[in-house]
């Protein structure tokens, strides 16, 4: 037996290398955990000679009904997408949801999740930032609190993940470029806000490659979310410089894909469909606004429904301790054609 005494759940959680929310799962029902996990905790329990204080377990489990939704960046339609739809279904249920943004800040991501600390809340839906997270903060928070993540994820973290499929997303788009014209150069950004951008220009080369062209990348200088701006100045200079190496150009995301759209107009470039126009133009995404360009945006649509909806269902799950699949799901995006590719 141990000599070190183990005072509480931190400390067991420690020493045990089981996370809070699995020991808690463990002690409200130990067949609700798997069998392998059990037998670790079981062992660690007889080693240290420690039982949980029972009583201050359920008292710590008398939370608000207040649930968190943090997403990166509010003032980015395609994440006022997501927290609307999200809210919706949380007052549906029953619950009180508040909105955060870290407006593409780690250190305000953190402060947050501070922030919902002293609201005891229910649980929380993450968009992350994703590698500029700071992950141990994140990682102690769902220790402690019932947490989804949704759009991007944080790998390596027992935190179950809903979300677009974005290798599918760019898969799609390419061939269906590939089949109605020439072969796409890529247009993104150098240093991507999103985590989700890399996976799709990965997809890109390997969808090109597969296909027997080579894959073309213009990078765009510039960093943070005003990807319209990024899209606009860097598709100027593109242009001038005649970097785009065909005149089908795949952007990583639709609010880039605006951004060129200007930049073509300001340069006398018709954008479009037919023998009368100069170059075609696509994006992904289908940003809210999309179909409202001109001309209206070719683009992969996410489903912002299915995906809120899995997310919250899976919380809910988690509030109710019933077992969830711990793998991450990935929704498929729709082809949405219209005249600009």
């Amino acid at each position: 037996m141990a000599t070190t005494k183990i005072r509480n759940m931190e400390e067991f959680a420690e020493v045990s290398g089981v996370s809070r929310p699995t020991l808690s799962k463990y002690f409200h029902d130990p067949d609700s955990v798997r069998a392998s996990t059990r037998d670790k905790i079981e062992k660690k329990l007889a080693e240290f000679n420690y039982r949980p204080n029972i009583y201050a377990m359920n008292q710590n489990r008398k939370l608000t009904n207040n649930i968190g939704i943090v997403v990166p960046y509010l003032a980015d339609p395609v994440f006022a997408e997501f927290a609307r739809t999200i809210e919706l279904l949380c007052h549906s249920a029953g619950y009180r949801p508040t909105v955060f943004t870290a407006h593409g800040h780690p250190e305000e991501e953190v402060e947050i999740l501070e922030a919902l600390r002293a609201m005891k809340p229910a649980g929380l839906l993450m968009a992350p930032l994703g590698r500029a997270s700071d992950r141990l903060e994140i990682e102690r928070f769902c220790d402690d609190i019932p947490t989804v993540f949704f759009d991007s994820e944080l790998s390596g973290l027992d935190v179950p993940f809903v979300g677009a499929d974005n290798p599918q997303f760019t898969r799609t788009m390419v061939e269906y470029l590939c089949r109605t014209g020439s072969p796409p150069c890529f247009f993104e950004m150098k240093t991507p806000a999103n985590p989700n951008a890399r996976k799709r220009r990965n997809s890109y080369i390997e969808t090109m490659e597969a296909n027997g062209h080579d894959p073309q990348i213009i990078q765009a200088d510039g960093e943070g979310w005003s990807f319209e701006e990024i899209g606009l100045q860097a598709g100027l200079k593109a242009f001038e410089d005649k970097a785009f190496t065909s005149d089908t150009i795949l952007c990583s995301n639709d609010r880039i894909a605006i951004g060129l759209l200007t930049a073509a107009y300001e340069k006398g470039i018709t954008v479009g469909l037919g023998a009368n126009t100069d170059i075609r133009i696509a994006g992904q995404d289908d940003h809210p606004f999309s179909r409202f360009t001109c001309p209206p945006l070719t683009t992969i649509a996410q489903d912002f429904e299915a995906i809120s909806r899995q997310s919250f269902d899976l919380l809910m799950a988690k509030l109710n301790d019933q077992e969830i699949p711990m793998q991450n799901s990935y929704i498929e995006g729709k082809l949405i054609m219209r005249d600009s590719a």
